[in-house]
């Protein structure tokens, strides 16, 4: 029978995510000899090639395409076995390492956190701030045990490494200087604030959502000013410097400008959890997305 290693076929599965031996290397804490040493044995137990050279890198053969697919359902059950065994030992109890967006941390984590503190006292949480394509790069080695992200920015539901749950809607709306002449208009719609300076990232995934936002209204935001940061927008948005739309998630703790919601054209992102297939079973975890979705629930 073929010998199957669990640890080289992580070291396997991480190449795959890094791209190069180097940057698994680093992901592991390895040196990048010990990483192709590992691969070199594994290759050697499983009698196939796993690697083939490009120029300067290597890439995946077939049959480490083919090793990859097995071995995800392989991890999927020891972190249900895990899960169980955690179950077993510490009952309800537990630590929960989460890794989670900025404006997700006061507006799910915070509160979902409290609740846990009185129903399930045992449940410890560590909280991570995290961008999302690093919380997935977390979740995947072993860093943290649930990543909250936009659904536009996570891997997709064919992702066998991960579960997905989807937590919320999060509509966006739109801030406006306080005398903004359509502060108060009745049937406020995206395309009237076309003429306006807006406000928004220079760069990345919220550049992205106000851009296409707009675009998908029928024109193209002028840009007067750059920010990621949302106490810098809503302090430009008071300041009557332009524009800018504001996730629910913020716009609800939002003072010194008026917040409308759109009657149409009303742009609205998913918030999801994710965590390592199979995973989802252990009790503290379990807890921890319960009450998550309680929180969300009620938003």
């Amino acid at each position: 029978m073929t010998e199957w290693d669990i640890k080289k076929l992580r070291i396997l599965r991480t190449l795959a995510e890094q791209g190069t031996v180097t940057r698994a290397a680093e992901a592991l804490h390895m040196t990048p000899s010990a990483v192709s040493q590992q691969l070199t044995n594994l290759a050697r137990q499983l009698g196939v090639v796993l690697l083939e050279a490009q120029g300067r890198r290597v890439r995946l053969t077939d049959a480490a395409h083919l090793v990859l697919r097995h071995a995800e359902a392989v991890f999927a059950q020891l972190e249900r076995a895990d899960a169980e065994l955690a179950g077993y030992l510490a009952g309800d109890a537990g630590e929960v390492r989460l890794g989670a967006f900025s404006t997700a941390v006061p507006a799910l984590v915070v509160p979902a956190v409290a609740e846990l503190r009185r129903a399930h006292p045992g449940v410890e949480v560590r909280v991570r701030e995290t961008e999302a394509a690093e919380s997935y790069e977390l979740l995947s080695a072993g860093g943290v045990d649930l990543a909250l992200s936009l659904a536009a920015h996570a891997p997709t539901a064919r992702d066998r490494r991960f579960t997905r749950v989807t937590l919320m809607e999060d509509p966006l709306d739109v801030a406006l200087p306080p005398g903004h002449p359509l502060r108060d208009a009745a049937d406020l719609r995206l395309a009237d604030l076309s003429g306006d300076p807006w406000i928004y990232g220079g760069s990345g995934p919220w550049s992205e959502i106000a851009r296409g936002a707009c675009e998908a209204a029928g024109f193209v935001p002028e840009q007067a000013h750059s920010a990621s940061g949302w106490t810098a927008i809503l302090a430009m948005v008071e300041a009557g410097m332009g524009v800018a739309l504001v996730p629910r998630m913020v716009s609800s703790r939002a003072s010194g400008v008026a917040v409308r919601v759109l009657s149409r054209d009303r742009p609205t992102r998913h918030v999801i959890a994710a965590v390592r297939r199979g995973a989802e079973s252990a009790p503290a975890v379990a807890h921890v997305l319960t009450a998550l979705r309680t929180v969300a629930a009620a938003r």
